[in-house]
């Protein structure tokens, strides 16, 4: 099976945001996301009522509307899209009572009485997965990072990995779920992993093992289209890019340029790397796995390993590290202010930590934890 990758100019950007509608006034999820996006359509001079809006789409569940960018040159330019989007939807949601936010998990809504959006791919999900499908209700962000030659694509992947815990540290929002405190960082990381082809990439070591496996998910009727293969980092190649999908949501624009401006430095770094003929380090997969779960489990205070020998370091200590070494590829791409972002979140504590604060500062109410989720993506993440 021959897949052909469309090469992108190197490091451009695309960002995917998935928000949650919530009641004003109570904080539980609101299934009203057709009602936002005929509004929305509406609002547009160039559509009519049932087009789709270029940059407001339908997610897997009705609570939910997702933002996304157009191809942008930097993250200041990716953050700007979405805020546009952003404002559009509360042009329609304000007067209807609804609120927006984003975190990995609602805090309390049941996830089995979410309706699912009525299209016809996220009905076979369903139907295949059941009780698993049924479930997610999840929240995330997605970046995409232009690559400009194909066979650059899987050794960048393999050095995105070596960031999974990273990724997953910095983002995880979701120590909640049904109301139950899980005693994780990120309950969605563990819970999107139950999907069919979800969860950690394998590794190939050439652009043919790869097709071949994609060959062998068609073949077996694992998949019906390549984007059914739903990996934590993944190859778009009708777009020409590499997919970053490990984070949980984030609150606020503040974050996602955060995470969008280290995941385009190190897309960027390891091309150079590449184009000056050197290699990328791999870990072993079962150093991976372990990653994943760590940081799942303990977020910021996860203690993750670097490398195929073994060390380990304290994730935000080399954090600060990566951020200080990618402090000249930021510097070129115009984006050192949304990277120096990622110490903030550092300092200020991640979602997962914040959340848990607010439920204390309030004898357990999850519904103040969500309207604090509220008022961050309305004012920063200072909000709180």
């Amino acid at each position: 099976m021959q897949i052909d990758f469309a090469p992108s100019r190197q490091s451009t950007l695309g960002v995917e945001w998935e928000l949650a509608l919530v009641n004003a006034r109570t904080g539980e999820l609101v299934s009203v996301a057709n009602d936002v996006l005929k509004g929305v359509a509406a609002n547009h001079p160039d559509l009519n009522e049932d087009d789709e809006h270029p940059h407001i789409k339908r997610e897997l569940l009705l609570n939910t509307v997702e933002l996304v960018t157009g191809i942008c040159e930097t993250v200041k330019d990716a953050k700007e899209d979405l805020g546009r989007s952003l404002a559009a939807v509360r042009e329609v949601t304000d007067p209807m009572g609804v609120e927006v936010f984003c975190a990995g998990s609602h805090p309390f809504s049941p996830p089995l009485l979410q309706p699912v959006t009525d299209k016809e791919r996220y009905a076979k999900l369903i139907e295949r997965t059941q009780w698993w499908g049924r479930q997610m209700v999840i929240y995330g962000v997605h970046v995409h990072v232009g690559i400009d030659h194909r066979d650059k694509v899987l050794p960048i992947l393999d050095g995105l990995v070596n960031y999974f815990p990273h990724f997953q540290a910095l983002s995880a929002s979701s120590p909640y779920w049904a109301g139950e405190e899980t005693g994780y960082a990120s309950q969605r990381a563990l819970m999107f992993q139950q999907l069919p082809t979800a969860g950690l990439p394998f590794q190939f070591e050439t652009w043919e093992a790869y097709e071949s496996y994609v060959q062998d998910m068609f073949t077996t009727g694992v998949i019906d289209s390549t984007s059914e293969i739903r990996w934590d980092i993944r190859p778009v190649s009708n777009l020409g890019t590499i997919e970053m999908r490990i984070c949980d949501g984030l609150a606020t624009l503040e974050e996602v340029g955060a995470i969008a401006a280290l995941t385009q430095c190190l897309v960027d770094e390891f091309s150079s790397i590449l184009d000056a003929g050197g290699s990328i380090p791999t870990m072993p997969p079962w150093h991976v796995q372990e990653n994943k779960w760590r940081a799942a489990r303990y977020g910021m205070e996860a203690i993750i390993i670097l490398d195929a020998e073994g060390n380990e370091q304290l994730v935000t200590e080399h954090l600060a590290e990566t951020v200080a070494r990618l402090e000249p590829v930021a510097e070129k791409l115009g984006c050192s202010e949304e990277l120096a972002d990622v110490l903030k979140i550092i300092e200020r504590g991640a979602s997962y930590q914040r959340q848990r604060r607010v439920a204390a500062e309030h004898n357990g109410d999850l519904q103040a934890v969500v309207m604090d989720l509220v008022q961050q993506m309305r004012k920063g993440p200072d909000a709180s």
